[in-house]
């Protein structure tokens, strides 16, 4: 069997956070949900890194201090010089969350197929991808299309978050790039009202049966306060959501997603890890920005234990 240093390689976007508090002031953070996903994979126990460019700015040095701080590996992270790093605002009303962005020319939008090696993707077990990738740019969207190809070469497993943001590319875009990367991943990860705008369809059981017939193995469906629908070719169920006292959701998709592939990617069923990573997304909406309530393993744990 290859050696791979790696659990999980993530490909994607760092943006850098500003996060309104309720006094009005803006808290600066970290976010972008692949590097979300890396920091709660870590958290949980993985061996992570991230596979991306950065500014040549503050917010890129602060990115590369995090994720040391929190041993994500950033050997094939570049900072590019003249480039900058991008940034979104988070507000929040008796609605939600709103969130705007600054980043139309961010280093991680201008990479290309070309600078995505294949010796990273042989380096880990899986290559975690998003959406929001194959939005921001054409170039972007090709660095996706080429990992995934270096991944099919390497024996690597492939995860996709649909994360689908049509203020960035209209949905007929979309749902080409989406399902055609769905048909080539090996686990998805789509919320519910993604599924449906990428699929036409209403129904949850449709939904899953158009994903399995495409060909995707394994679907973990966020399904908001009701859980998550799990779905394999042999079986399908639901894994309820925790009850906790919620405060900001903000990065909470993005925990589901690096709690369950730091429990899948180790060999635990789907069941096992959709709890799991229930539970991790769970205590991440416990206080304000995108990373601040991650878990570690252990809280995780002790939430199981106590439910």
């Amino acid at each position: 069997m290859q050696t791979r240093a790696l659990d999980l390689l993530c490909l994607g976007e760092p943006l850098y956070e500003f996060n309104q508090e309720p006094d009005g002031r803006y808290i600066g953070g970290h976010g972008g949900d692949t590097s979300n996903c890396a920091i709660a994979a870590a958290r949980c126990g993985a061996q992570s890194g991230m596979l991306t460019h950065l500014g040549d700015d503050q917010f890129g040095q602060s990115f590369l201090k995090l994720w040391k701080h929190e041993g994500v590996d950033t050997r094939w992270v570049q900072s590019r010089q003249g480039q900058e790093t991008g940034v979104y605002f988070v507000t929040h009303d008796e609605t939600g969350h709103h969130f705007s962005y600054r980043r139309r020319h961010s280093a991680a939008a201008l990479m290309s197929a070309e600078d995505v090696p294949e010796r990273a993707i042989a380096d880990a077990h899986v290559l975690h991808v998003s959406g929001i990738s194959l939005a921001i740019s054409s170039s972007a969207a090709d660095a996706v299309f080429a990992a995934i190809e270096h991944a099919k070469n390497q024996g690597t497993r492939v995860s996709f978050d649909t994360n689908l943001r049509l203020a960035l590319a209209p949905l007929a875009r979309s749902r080409a790039l989406f399902l055609d990367v769905a048909r080539q991943c090996d686990l998805l990860l789509p919320g519910l009202e993604d599924a449906r705008a990428l699929t036409g369809l209403d129904n949850e059981e449709a939904i899953v049966d158009y994903f399995l017939a495409a060909g995707c193995p394994l679907i973990a469906m966020t399904l908001g306060s009701r859980g998550v629908l799990v779905a394999t070719p042999q079986e399908r169920f639901t894994v309820d959501a925790f009850s906790v006292n919620a405060i900001d959701a903000t990065g909470a998709g993005d925990t589901f997603d690096g709690a369950f592939l730091s429990q899948w990617v180790k060999g635990a069923d789907p069941r096992t890890a959709a709890e799991f990573a229930n539970a991790a997304a769970a205590l991440s909406t416990t206080s304000r920005g995108a990373i601040a309530a991650m878990p570690e393993f252990t809280e995780v744990e002790e939430l199981l234990r106590s439910a």
